[in-house]
């Protein structure tokens, strides 16, 4: 008998896990904290919590006579009066440390206004004594965080860029309201829990906002969570998100239609294209052609639960889904990129008639090609250990890697940053011609 969900714990994507893993998941909760923690950036990230009221900073080591020419670019918030002169007294403290105001952004509230600023700064100059001067100078509830060139492009510039790719494709609203927000943690529930027939919790249809986090109404009926840790959203970020889900919801469900035909070693033509709910049909009968081991290979539990999870899987609002076809239209392959709150998920399932063929390393590779192009930082997959054909698909990839194993449950997690990306198409490009990938 199938259990109900009050049986089953799903896993972080959607994925039912059935009690016989709720010992591995436990073992790996202390894993999950150091990655997931809520505490603020440190270490190379530059990353500053807000300097508590009246907090000074440290001197600098370097002193004022020994700045080089380098310089640093920093995004910085702080809090000031809403009176004549808050914000020059401000600007003086910073022109006082040689640092450039290149744009300015604010946040009208109730009391006090919040500013927010792209500076560029010595490179020997210490954060904590920028904030210390801001502080100084009636500052309050100030956050920095090292920037980078993506900052220097205006605000306007920048939502509308974000608001078209929102247009273009309805999986690019969590990613949107990412980069539009800055560092949060963005989640979407259906607003029934997927096979359970229960009714999820929901947002008002205005939205909430709460201190560091805002609910949202999602454009099916769910809701969008989001929340930033020790940084308070303001009324002004509140409505542009809000404004984006909109714009979402007006447009309806739609995903890019361009497709590409492969040619299998053997010969075989198969079509790689985007997927969506109108693949639902076929991706059950995938399934009921897969054998109970491959179903239990992807889903992690009862194999009667895979198919009440395909709705969920092939909305674009949780993610990107591409689908491999053969020249009749059957569906063999369907790989899952899916937005996990701050973290971003890749699963992938092919029928066993087809595997061994390259099928599932082509999903893999372009899933992990279109992270790397949505700015994520590292993708994860969650499998069995036995499972030497992902395994071997991982390390295909030629990213740097990460193992974590428990009781048989492997997750292995490829970086994305720039430079692997980059030394990974340099290492794609100079293979010699007809080189199996």
């Amino acid at each position: 008998m199938t259990p109900d969900m009050s049986d089953v714990t799903r896993a972080r994507s959607g994925r039912p896990v059935h009690h016989a893993l709720l010992s591995t998941k436990a073992g790996f909760r202390s894993w999950w904290a150091r990655r997931h923690g809520h505490a603020p950036p440190t270490g190379d990230t530059g990353a500053r919590p807000p300097l508590t009221e009246g907090q000074q900073a440290g001197p600098s080591e370097t002193g004022r006579d020994a700045l080089s020419g380098a310089t640093t670019l920093w995004r910085m918030r702080t809090t000031v009066k809403d009176e004549p002169g808050s914000l020059a007294a401000l600007c003086t403290a910073l022109a006082g440390l040689k640092v450039d105001i290149l744009s300015l952004q604010t946040h009208p509230l109730t009391e006090g206004t919040v500013d927010e600023f792209l500076l560029r700064a010595p490179e020997e100059l210490p954060a904590a004594e920028i904030g210390g001067a801001v502080s100084d100078s009636g500052g309050s509830a100030t956050w920095i965080e090292r920037g980078d060139a993506h900052d220097l492009v205006d605000a306007p510039t920048r939502i509308l860029g974000l608001a078209t790719r929102t247009a273009l494709d309805a999986a690019e609203l969590p990613l949107a309201l990412r980069q539009l927000l800055g560092r949060c943690t963005i989640r979407s529930l259906p607003a029934t829990a997927p096979g359970s027939g229960r009714a999820q919790e929901s947002a008002p249809v205005e939205g909430a906002l709460e201190d560091t986090v805002m609910r949202l109404r999602a454009p099916e009926g769910g809701v969008i969570t989001v929340e930033r840790p020790y940084l308070p959203f303001t009324p002004t970020e509140f409505a542009r998100a809000r404004a984006l889900v909109e714009l979402d919801a007006r447009l309806g469900p739609r995903i890019p239609r361009s497709h590409d035909v492969l040619t299998l070693p053997e010969g075989n033509d198969i079509t790689v294209r985007r997927a969506d709910a109108g693949d639902l049909r076929a991706a059950k009968d995938m399934h009921e052609r897969c054998s109970a081991r491959t179903l239990s290979m992807r889903y992690h539990g009862p194999v009667g639960d895979a198919d009440r999870y395909l709705r969920h899987l092939l909305s674009p609002r949780f993610g990107r889904t591409l689908a491999a076809q053969t020249a009749s239209g059957r569906l063999v392959g369907l790989g899952h990129l899916l937005w996990d709150g701050d973290e971003t998920e890749i699963a992938l399932l092919v029928e066993d008639e087809w595997q061994r063929r390259g099928i599932g390393g082509e999903l893999l590779r372009r899933l992990v090609d279109m992270a790397a192009e949505t700015g994520c930082e590292n993708v994860y997959v969650v499998t069995q250990s036995s499972n030497t054909g992902m395994v071997a698909a991982m390390r295909g990839l030629e990213l740097p890697l990460d193992y974590q194993i428990e009781e048989g449950t492997l997750v292995i997690t490829a970086r994305l940053d720039e430079v692997a990306v980059a030394s990974r198409a340099s290492r794609l490009r100079e293979r010699p011609v007809g080189m199996a990938e």
